[in-house]
C-alpha cells in the first residue's frame, strides 16, 4: 500500500500519514508509536455511521481494546458540555496514562479529541484520523486544540501535539459537496500565504488530492516546526480567519467554517491595498467563486468590528491581521483595533 510519510520536528515528534485506503493499516501504524494500551475513539454521529464499525474492527483486529464515544456531528459539539461528558467517559472506561485518545472525525471532534486528551490525568497520548478535507490539511497538524464558549470560537485550548496523524484520503469520498467545499477553503489558503505554484495548480479541477493535501501538510508543517506555540510565523495560518470568526459567531455557527474563511479571505485582500499592499481581491474572489463559494458578508463592518473584539489574536488594543502582498506571500500586520474597524467600514458594505 503507497502512502506519504511526512515527519513533523516539535515538542513532541511524530509522524503524518497520508494515503488512500490506509484506514486499514491504522493499528500497524499505532504499535511502533504507543505500543500495547487501550483506545478510546472519539467521532462524530456521521462519522459513526459510515466508519464507526470499520475502525473498530480494525483496530481490535491489530489486538487493541478498544471503546468508542460518539458525540452529535456539527461545531455546536465542540463546547464545554461536550468535553466535560468525553472527560467521563474516559474515566468511566478507567482509562490510564499509559492509553490513547484517537480522534476519528473532522475539526470538531480532532480540537475536542486532541483538547480532552491534553486535560485527562493531566495528559495522554492521542492521535489525529481526520475524515474531512479540512481536518486533514489544517487542524489535524499542529497540535491547536480547543472548544468554543458563547464569548467566541476556539476561545478555550491548548497547544498539545498528536503522537500521530493519519490521513486516509479515500474517507473523504463519501463527504457531502459543501463540506469537501469547506476544505478547498483552506487549501487556497495555503496557496495564498506560502506558495503561489500551489496556488496556480488550484484553477485546474478536479486537483489531485494527495499530492495536494501533501503538500499543504508540508507548508503547515515547516510553519509549526518554526513558531509551534503561536507567537509569530504561525500567524500566517490565520489569513482570512480573523474576520471568518467573527462571522462565524454572528451566524451563530450556521454559516460553516470554510465558508466564512473564505468570505475572512476576500475582506482581508479587500482590506490590503487600504495599507499599501497589494490588490489581489479580484482574482481571489474569482477563484473562491469557481468552488462554489459565496463570497458575500451578509453583516455589516460594525458588527464584525463588535464580533473580532474578543478575537484570541487580539493583544490590548491592537490586533495582528494576515494581508496579502501577493499571491503566495502573506504579511502580519499590528495595528489598533480601532484603525481596523475604520478599515472595514470601508470594505463592507
Amino acid at each position: 500500500m503507497q502512502y506519504n510519510t511526512i515527519h513533523v520536528e516539535a515538542s513532541r515528534c511524530y509522524d503524518i500519514h497520508i494515503g488512500r485506503g490506509i484506514l486499514a493499516e491504522l493499528g500497524n501504524f499505532i504499535r511502533p508509536v504507543l505500543g500495547d494500551c487501550r483506545l478510546a475513539v472519539l467521532t462524530d454521529s456521521n462519522v459513526d455511521a459510515l466508519y464507526g464499525n470499520r475502525i473498530m474492527e480494525y483496530l481490535q483486529a491489530a489486538g487493541y481494546n478498544v471503546c468508542k464515544y460518539v458525540i452529535p456531528a456539527g461545531e455546536a459539539s465542540k463546547c464545554a458540555e461536550s468535553l466535560l461528558a468525553f472527560l467521563n467517559f474516559l474515566a468511566s472506561e478507567q482509562l490510564t496514562r499509559k492509553d490513547a485518545v484517537i480522534a476519528f472525525g473532522g475539526g470538531v471532534v480532532g480540537d475536542l479529541g486532541g483538547l480532552s486528551a491534553s486535560l485527562y490525568l493531566r495528559g495522554v497520548k492521542y492521535v489525529q484520523v481526520p475524515t474531512t478535507l479540512l481536518a486533514a490539511v489544517d487542524s489535524s497538524v499542529g497540535g491547536k486544540t480547543a472548544i468554543d464558549i458563547p464569548a467566541g470560537k476556539n476561545l478555550v485550548g491548548s497547544f498539545y501535539q498528536p503522537s500521530l496523524v493519519c490521513c486516509d484520503t479515500a474517507l473523504m469520498d463519501t463527504l457531502p459537496k459543501d463540506i469537501y467545499r469547506d476544505g478547498c477553503a483552506e487549501v487556497i489558503k495555503y496557496g495564498m500565504i506560502l506558495d503561489a505554484d500551489l496556488y496556480s495548480i488550484l484553477h485546474t479541477l478536479p486537483f489531485d488530492r494527495e499530492a495536494v493535501v501533501a503538500r499543504c501538510v508540508e507548508i503547515k508543517r515547516d510553519v509549526v516546526q518554526q513558531d509551534e506555540f503561536d507567537n509569530g510565523l504561525r500567524g500566517l495560518l490565520n489569513f482570512g480567519h480573523t474576520f471568518g470568526h467573527a462571522i462565524e459567531k454572528l451566524s451563530n455557527f450556521s454559516v460553516s467554517h470554510g465558508e466564512a474563511v473564505a468570505k475572512g479571505m476576500v475582506i482581508a485582500a479587500r482590506v490590503a491595498p487600504l495599507c499599501g499592499l497589494c490588490n489581489v481581491a479580484d482574482e481571489l474572489s474569482a477563484l473562491l467563486v469557481e468552488y462554489g463559494f459565496d463570497i458575500s458578508c451578509p453583516y455589516s463592518a460594525q458588527d464584525v468590528y463588535d464580533a473580532l473584539l474578543s478575537d484570541k489574536k487580539r493583544r490590548g488594543g491592537k490586533i495582528s491581521v494576515v494581508l496579502p502582498r501577493s499571491v503566495g506571500d502573506c504579511t502580519l500586520v499590528d495595528m489598533p483595533v480601532e484603525e481596523l474597524g475604520v478599515l472595514l467600514s470601508k470594505v463592507i458594505a
